[in-house]
């Protein structure tokens, strides 16, 4: 394999993310798109202003502000955390779920869908490995779904979270966690 392969892949996938973010007209910037889908996607633990500074790889005052104007804008809500009153969890309110509707990585999604199965399948598996090792290499943290997280323990409806100690329900199986390991982590010996 030639050193221009590497290359050119780099950056069609970062022209791929610029090109399915940007929109004509939208009423929100890309780092904002990223906020209210990623509190969308997000489990109860992982709806902090923290955690979406560690999701979005950016400063934690930067990620503040993003979720500030997010507020402002009525698209989310702060709430108090039901275990630790100093920390705030951000919910997507009715007028931000209404707006995800316009996302417009929903184009994005719909060439992704067209792909055939098998193509879909290695191209989330090759990405995937790709921002495992990039965190990896740059000491941020992975995020991922419960589904693929070592930490989850599957048992029938519910399953167990060893890292947060709680049952999860199938909606929350789907859902992004700071606290993710790859499943794969356990097999290769690594430590959490």
């Amino acid at each position: 394999m030639t050193q221009t392969l590497p290359n050119d892949l780099a950056d069609l996938l970062v022209h791929l993310a610029r090109l399915a973010q940007s929109a004509a007209n939208s009423p929100l910037t890309a780092a904002q798109w990223t906020a209210l889908r990623y509190f969308a996607r997000a489990n109860a633990f992982s709806r902090t202003p923290s955690a979406f500074s560690e999701f979005h790889a950016t400063t934690r005052g930067t990620a503040s502000q993003t979720v500030k104007a997010l507020v402002d804008m009525g698209l989310l809500t702060r709430q108090s955390h039901a275990h630790d009153r100093r920390s705030t969890v951000m919910e997507v309110t009715d007028s931000g779920r209404a707006m995800l509707k316009s996302d417009p990585l929903g184009t994005l999604r719909n060439v992704l869908a067209a792909l055939p199965e098998d193509e879909q399948t290695s191209l989330a598996r090759a990405v995937r490995k790709a921002v495992t090792d990039l965190s990896a290499q740059r000491g941020a943290p992975t995020f991922g779904t419960c589904s693929d997280c070592d930490h989850c323990e599957p048992g029938g409806a519910q399953a167990y979270c060893h890292c947060t100690q709680t049952l999860l329900a199938a909606p929350d199986m789907a859902a992004f966690c700071v606290d993710f390991r790859p499943a794969s982590d356990k097999k290769a010996g690594a430590k959490p």
